[in-house]
């Protein structure tokens, strides 16, 4: 076959490859410069939709509805904007072998694509119960979420299903508090179902997470901590009825979404490339250790300036930033001028129910939660400081409006010390808006 080169080729079709093609744009990039290859069938499209209104049953999301960069207010990128924009958008198509020393990638049809900068979003891909061996997790009607495939295939299979039907939400994080609200508005009978001793444990404390789960509880979701799946049983059909736990209780199951974290999509130029932290390494600019090749997003392992350490960072929020960081690095290399640090400021939310959370900065150190976390709180309004060597470190806040957000971020910013725990419980969201 013959092949085909150009100046810069993003090599990913999710957030960060959106995002980093607007850069582009806005850079001035000619016609014919610039191109995205993607594993996907559709241009670039903001991924946390799919676990949130996608799944709704009324009033939800579509394509072209939610293309980048609407996420963060801007532009929808339709894919016309692409072709208006001299942007070649190569979709359906999986790069299977990348050579960086010569600058050539490879497609499962054999296609070659040759480039003189390349960006790597590839992002994740989702932990599968297959890849531990769980037996029956090759059952019909076992879903995992990431693309829009995915999403479809579910929702079909919510349609498929009358109401009062059963589902076991495997994972409490991101994708199992997500999803479990999304099927029980589907007026789908619900049990999520986590190892850990509470949702969400990477961010939550014990006392945040009691708020979701009795929030879940009163909405008719079975929260099922520290229990383990161990197996499903299927009909003739071939398709899940049973979900098998560890203590040897069995839930039925109509239908199993499962959200036990993701990995990151590096595989491509293992012994290439130098990693760190199950990621790409980079520097500030998002270069990484072999020239003209930078790495952005999910698959990116970065120096957190505030920190003074090294880290990666699943998250849409940080997926945006780093590809504008990295086009604005590239730019700036080939003009012989100098940008800005990456200075990033960890951000996180979600949505579900009538829940909305934010939150900023680090949760490490003392936890002071103030506000009303009550469960049958008709507000629902509470939120959360992290205090580490005297310092206000990290904020967390349910159900906040746009500018108490805002003051939240600008204390996780700005660090103020916090000397008497009592009284930071007591000010709450006070204490934030006199920084």
């Amino acid at each position: 076959m013959a092949e085909k080169s150009f100046k810069y080729v993003i090599l990913g079709g999710g957030v960060s490859a959106g995002y980093a093609a607007r850069a582009f744009a806005k850079h001035g990039a000619k016609p014919g410069e610039v191109a995205i290859i993607s594993k996907e069938a559709v241009a670039p499209y903001e991924r946390p939709a799919l676990s949130k209104a996608y799944l709704f049953p009324e009033g939800t999301a579509r394509l072209p509805g939610f293309h980048v960069c609407v996420g963060s207010g801007g532009e929808r990128l339709l894919p016309e904007w692409y072709t208006e924009k001299g942007i070649s958008l190569i979709l359906s198509t999986e790069i299977v072998k990348a050579d960086l020393a010569s600058k050539t990638l490879t497609s499962a049809a054999g296609e070659i694509f040759k480039y003189q900068t390349l960006i790597i979003a590839t992002g994740s891909t989702v932990l599968r119960l297959t890849d531990f061996g769980t037996p029956g997790a090759d059952a019909k009607n076992i879903f995992y979420l990431r693309e829009i495939d995915e999403a479809d295939a579910l929702v079909a299979a919510i349609k498929a299903k009358k109401n009062g039907s059963k589902a076991v939400v495997v994972g409490g994080g991101y994708i199992g508090l997500e999803l479990s609200a999304a099927l029980r508005l589907n007026n789908i009978d619900v049990s999520m179902v986590f190892p850990e001793p509470w949702c969400m444990p990477r961010l939550f404390t014990a006392g945040i997470a009691a708020f979701y789960e009795g929030y879940y509880t009163n909405k008719g979701v079975n929260v099922i901590n520290g229990a383990l799946v161990v197996g499903f049983e299927t009909n003739e059909n071939g398709e899940v009825k049973n979900v098998k736990l560890k203590d040897g209780r069995v839930l039925e199951a109509d239908i199993v979404v499962v959200g036990v974290g993701a990995k990151p999509l590096t595989q491509l130029f293992k012994g290439q490339i130098e990693e760190d932290k199950g990621g790409i390494k980079t520097d500030a600019f998002f270069k990484t250790s072999v020239p003209d090749v930078y790495a952005v997003g999910d698959v990116a392992t970065f120096p957190m300036k505030m920190y003074g350490d090294i880290r990666r960072v699943e998250h849409v929020d940080h997926a945006r930033k780093s590809a504008e960081q990295a086009v604005e690095a590239i730019y700036a290399s080939e003009e012989g001028k100098s940008v800005g640090e990456y200075d990033y400021l960890p951000f996180f939310y979600s949505r579900s129910f009538d829940l909305s959370w934010q939150f900023y900065g680090d949760n490490v150190g003392e936890s002071v939660v103030f506000g009303d976390s009550s469960p049958a709180s008709p507000s629902h309004k509470f939120g959360a400081y992290w205090v580490k060597d005297g310092k206000v470190v990290g904020a967390f806040l349910e159900s906040g409006s746009p500018e108490e957000n805002k003051a939240l971020a600008k204390v996780a910013k700005v660090q103020p010390p916090a000397d008497n725990l009592d009284k930071l419980a007591t000010e709450g969201l006070t204490f934030a808006s006199k920084i």
